[in-house]
């Protein structure tokens, strides 16, 4: 039998799954550094809360993989964490609002396969229920640029409002029914191309100069005042321009596109995706937006304002892989190597593990060299040789792998100098 991953997955060795953690360690600082607290949903979703017509819409749905239990019942592997945190907040309507959680976590979805998208892979998002306040949107997009010069990443904000689109829809004499299917086409402006969007938008039945005048409208140029300018001389329904201009009273840093249109059904104002500056990665590293009307449908009734962005810890790991020289390959400190005093090294291992330093010792009673061979492959920056002389004078011998320093000391004074 041939062994092989299943198309779009991927195992991750030490030296990758190091930095992966050292990626959700940083975002979980700033979510909490802005009062967001964690939790938790189950992968398994019943499929007809991910295929309901409040969830993610057509598009995602051909994505979704779908299996059945013992029990005959249709489940499916949650495509996002949007949806499951909606059925939570409509199962729990005692919850105190705002309510502001995260939530790391696998989704999947069936998909096409590029660089930087995968089949299985992992969200990091950070969602408010209970605010319809334009502040929020600019508290998430405040977040997302303090996340993103932690990762010591250049990313680049994009921004726009689906109301906005719907206005420029209505503008260019779309009917009602077919506007969810234009802006799926305008979403894959980025990646398809200009002339791919109009023949599409004319397979769906769009009018040539109902499209001329989308794709002139939606590729105005300028600042973002400019095109809002631009924008105000065109548009009857103003209302989502009105809401720009208050996030970007608040974040003038972000980019105002007006071509951004997020696929998903779901969003009714904000949008907004992050991509990395200078990266041969093209995918986006964070999307998100509002969507207001999907935790009230799943309840069944009202309105519950909610706004959030999910970060891609996996397209995030590949623009850092992409820009480091070096990647660290062990969370190993110490390297201990005993030389025929296996007993006294085992407990000198001992007490640098009661301090908190990641230690390991030989156990394959390998030579010196190959100890040291060894521990300089995995780039471990300390070895502590243990032999019968350092155990006489109570000391131990340190190599600094870096400098090739070789120090005489105790294992107290060692202790001080790693943990300093």
């Amino acid at each position: 039998m041939e062994l092989n991953r299943a198309k779009g997955t991927r195992d991750f060795l030490p030296e990758e799954k190091i930095l992966r953690q050292e990626i959700e360690d940083t975002l979980k600082k700033v979510f909490e550094v802005y009062g967001f607290s964690p939790a938790e949903t189950p992968i398994l979703e019943r499929y007809e809360t991910l295929a309901s017509k409040y969830a993610g819409g057509e598009e995602i749905l051909k994505e979704t993989f779908k299996l059945k239990d013992q029990g005959d019942r249709d489940l499916g592997l949650r495509y996002d964490l949007t949806v499951p945190l909606a059925r939570v907040v409509a199962m729990n309507p005692t919850l105190k609002m705002p309510f502001r959680r995260y939530q790391i976590g696998v989704v999947f979805r069936d998909g096409p396969l590029k660089t930087g998208r995968y089949r299985e892979f992992v969200q990091c998002d950070v969602d408010v229920v209970g605010s319809s306040s334009m502040k929020q949107d600019a508290e998430l997009l405040m977040l997302t640029a303090d996340a993103f010069k932690a990762l010591n990443l250049n990313g680049k904000i994009k921004v726009n409002n689906r109301k906005i689109l719907d206005a420029l829809l209505e503008a260019a004499s779309v009917p009602e029914d077919k506007r969810n299917a234009v802006i799926l086409s305008i979403d894959k402006l980025e990646k398809l191309g200009l002339e791919t969007v109009k023949k599409e938008l004319q397979e769906k039945g769009i009018f040539t100069e109902t499209i001329d005048n989308i794709c002139k409208w939606i590729s105005l140029k300028g600042t973002n005042d400019q095109k809002i300018k631009e924008l105000k001389k065109i548009l009857l329904n103003k209302q989502g321009l009105q809401e720009m201009e208050e996030l970007l009273s608040y974040t003038p840093d972000v980019i105002f596109d007006i071509s951004l249109a997020r696929g998903l059904s779901y969003y009714t104002g904000t949008i907004f995706e992050v991509y990395a500056e200078n990266s041969p990665i093209t995918s986006s590293l964070a999307a998100g937006g509002r969507y207001d009307n999907m935790i009230g449908l799943f309840r069944g009734s009202g309105t519950v304002p909610a706004v959030g962005i999910s970060f891609g810890l996996d397209t995030i790991m590949d623009v850092l892989m992409a820009k480091k020289k070096e990647v660290k390959k062990s969370v190993t400190q110490v390297f201990v190597l005993p030389i025929k005093t296996f007993p006294e090294a085992w407990k000198i291992a001992q007490e640098l593990r009661n301090a908190n330093i990641n230690t390991e010792i030989d156990m394959l009673d390998r030579n010196v060299s190959k100890n040291f061979d060894y521990a300089n492959a995995i780039g471990i920056p300390y070895v502590v040789v243990v032999g019968t002389e350092e155990v006489k004078k109570k000391k131990i011998k340190v190599k600094d792998m870096g400098s090739g320093k070789e120090t005489f000391m105790t294992v107290k004074d060692f202790i001080k100098k790693v943990n300093q």
